[in-house]
C-alpha cells in the first residue's frame, strides 16, 4: 500500500484483527468513496434511515447515540480506521443516530465494494466478519461497564479503551491524543451527570494519572490508570503478535526513539 494513501488507519486495523497480505490491503487502493467533513455533534445517520454506504473513520471520531429521550446517551464511540456502521452491510436500516463527536472526517463507500471485497478475498472477508464481532464484543463490555462498575472505573475503562484503539491505528503512542469527547460526552457514555463526570475527571487527575487542557488529553500513569479501570484489553480482538494488548509505556517510548 502507499504510503499516505488516505485508508491507511482502515488497512492499519484491519491488518491487526486477522491474516492479510499486502496483495489483500493493496484491494483497498480501488475503494470509491466521497469524503465528507463534519461539524462537531452533526448527524451522518438518523434513526429509521436506511443506508447503502459504510462510514469509514479518518480524523475524528463518531458516536452512536440512542434516538430516544433527550440526554443522546452514547452508546459506543469509533476512531479513526473503524467502520462506523458496519452492520449496514446485513441490516441496511439504523437503529440510532450516527453522531461526530467534534469535528470529524469521514469516507462514505458504497456497500457494493465491501461485497466485491469480500468476493476477492476470503481474507478480508472473514476479517470483516471479525471487526464485525468485535464492535459486538465492545457493545458488551460497555454493557458490563454501565451496568457494574462505578464511576470512576467507568471513566477510566472508557479512556484505557480508547486509547487502546488509538494506539492499535498509530495514533496516541506518546498517550497524547486529541480528546475524543467534552465532559458532557464523557457523562453520556459512562451514563452519569455532567457534574458527576467533572468530579471524576478532577478525581483521576489528583491521582496524578491523566491531564486534561482544553481538547487534549494527556495519561501521565498508564499502568495506574489500567489498575483503576481493571482493564484487559483482550475482549478488542487485536493480536499481540502485530501490535501488543497494551499500548507502549513511556519509558519505552524514549527508548526507542534513542535507539532510532
Amino acid at each position: 500500500m502507499q504510503t499516505g494513501f488516505a485508508f491507511s488507519k482502515l488497512a492499519d486495523h484491519l491488518a491487526s484483527l486477522g491474516d492479510a497480505t499486502a496483495s489483500d490491503l493493496d484491494l483497498l487502493a480501488d475503494m470509491p468513496s466521497t469524503i465528507a467533513h463534519l461539524n462537531s455533534h452533526q448527524a451522518i445517520l438518523r434513526h429509521g434511515d436506511d443506508s447503502h454506504q459504510c462510514c469509514v473513520v479518518l480524523q475524528g471520531y463518531l458516536s452512536w447515540q440512542a434516538a430516544e429521550g433527550a440526554n443522546g446517551q452514547i452508546t459506543s464511540i469509533s476512531v479513526p480506521g473503524d467502520i462506523a456502521d458496519l452492520q449496514t452491510l446485513y441490516r441496511p436500516r439504523i437503529d440510532g443516530n450516527l453522531i461526530a463527536l467534534g469535528p470529524a472526517v469521514v469516507a462514505l463507500v458504497p456497500h457494493r465494494f465491501f461485497r466485491e471485497l469480500s468476493a476477492r478475498s476470503p481474507a478480508l472477508a472473514r476479517i470483516l466478519l471479525l471487526m464485525l464481532l468485535r464492535d459486538h464484543a465492545i457493545q458488551r463490555n460497555w454493557t458490563i461497564n454501565l451496568g457494574s462498575r462505578d464511576a470512576l472505573t467507568r471513566v477510566a475503562h472508557l479512556l484505557c479503551e480508547i486509547t487502546t484503539r488509538l494506539q492499535n491505528v498509530g495514533f496516541a503512542k506518546d498517550f497524547r491524543l486529541s480528546s475524543p469527547f467534552t465532559q458532557s460526552d464523557l457523562a453520556a457514555a459512562c451514563s452519569i451527570s455532567p457534574v458527576h463526570a467533572n468530579r471524576t475527571i478532577q478525581e483521576l487527575r489528583r491521582g496524578n494519572l491523566l491531564r486534561w487542557q482544553g481538547k487534549t488529553l494527556v495519561i501521565t500513569d498508564w499502568p495506574g490508570l489500567v489498575r483503576v479501570a481493571e482493564f484487559d484489553p483482550a475482549y478488542l480482538g487485536i493480536r499481540p503478535r502485530d501490535r501488543g494488548t497494551r499500548p507502549a509505556q513511556p519509558e519505552e517510548t524514549k527508548a526507542a526513539v534513542a535507539m532510532a
